[in-house]
């Protein structure tokens, strides 16, 4: 499919009628919208598209502001790139450029909701079967090393990914534990709490390994929502301080994010690669990540599916300092 792409006028023309829904939309066989000179879209037309199921992309002078649109773009080329990787995975890349939206302004617990509500709804798709597919059956052997280190000197308390041979993929056990760990420091106590992994990288994402292993989505939706690390990030983020150091991969980068203090050294690496998979990010990152570097550049990063490096994301408030 070739992305659609309209002048200011012609967007106006067709959002601002009765017949906007059929003009677009991933069943309609046009899953994005790419307008040029998106400043100039007339009023009418933005709240029509906050509610089609569509992605739209506005290309904007750089520094230009285009409110409404799901992602910018500063050239035609850069908006079609984005374009063709929404066409390449239509269902993912539409929830969440929905879930987005609807998150903004939601206290944490609704957003979280919505953003697991999607994702279980993505688990059954077809985008995410054709994913596990072509991944294959992994085994994990029993570790029986702790999935987090805690150490409590008394002043603070140091809390480490432990599972440095696979780079700290996050796993079921590593969330437990790291809930558990959290849980118990979010009463009656206010001392700073360090988080870090152990080995050559701060987390690496989900372990794909466990990818897919509950048959029913609605299940693992009831599991995310009641066994969650990004609740009990959020609500420690001011004592919190995340150190990041090699990748730091969907899980990864979303959970660090609640921190009010993520630091990064410079050998430091960022991505979101869950559209290409899809699915979008689920361990709290519609939420998160939104919240340090805004909605149109979260949904952007997302289809692009680049790894960041450290100096990148500091300039775009990912994180706070490199040390």
């Amino acid at each position: 499919m070739t992305p659609v792409v309209w002048s200011a006028d012609e967007a106006s023309e067709r959002l601002s009628g009765p017949t906007a829904d059929l003009d677009a939309g991933a069943l309609r066989g046009v899953p994005a919208i790419v307008v040029d000179d998106a400043h100039l879209l007339s009023a009418d037309a933005l709240d029509p598209l906050g509610l089609l199921p569509v992605v739209s992309i506005g290309i904007v002078a750089p520094g230009g502001d285009a409110p409404g649109f799901d992602a910018v773009a500063g050239d035609p080329a850069s908006a079609l790139l984005l374009a063709e990787a929404v066409h390449g995975r239509p269902n993912a890349a539409t929830a969440l450029a929905q879930v987005l939206r609807a998150s903004e302004g939601l206290p944490i617990e609704a957003a979280l909701l919505l953003e697991s509500t999607a994702y279980a709804t993505l688990q059954a798709g077809p985008e995410f079967a054709a994913w596990l597919s072509g991944r294959g059956r992994r085994v994990r052997p029993d570790e029986p090393e702790p999935p987090v280190l805690v150490d409590d000197n008394g002043a603070r308390v140091h809390l480490t990914l432990n599972r440095p041979r696979l780079r700290n993929l996050f796993s079921a056990a590593m969330r437990d534990a790291l809930v558990e760990a959290l849980r118990g420091l979010a009463a009656g106590d206010d001392r700073p709490i360090v988080l870090d992994g152990a080995g050559p990288a701060f987390c690496a994402g989900g372990d794909t390994a466990e990818f897919g292993r509950v048959d029913d989505p609605a299940t693992a939706h009831l599991i995310r929502t009641t066994a969650n690390a990004a609740p009990w990030m959020d609500r420690l983020a001011d004592r919190l301080t995340v150190r990041v150091h090699g990748a730091a991969v969907g899980a990864g980068v979303e959970l660090a994010t609640f921190a009010l203090r993520v630091e990064a050294r410079a050998d430091a690496t960022f991505c979101l690669p869950e559209v290409s998979m899809g699915l979008i990010p689920g361990a709290g990152g519609t939420v998160s990540v939104p919240r340090r570097i805004g909605r149109q550049r979260t949904m952007a990063w997302c289809l692009e599916g680049e790894a960041i490096d450290a100096a990148t994301a500091l300039d775009w408030g990912l994180i706070d300092r490199i040390a």
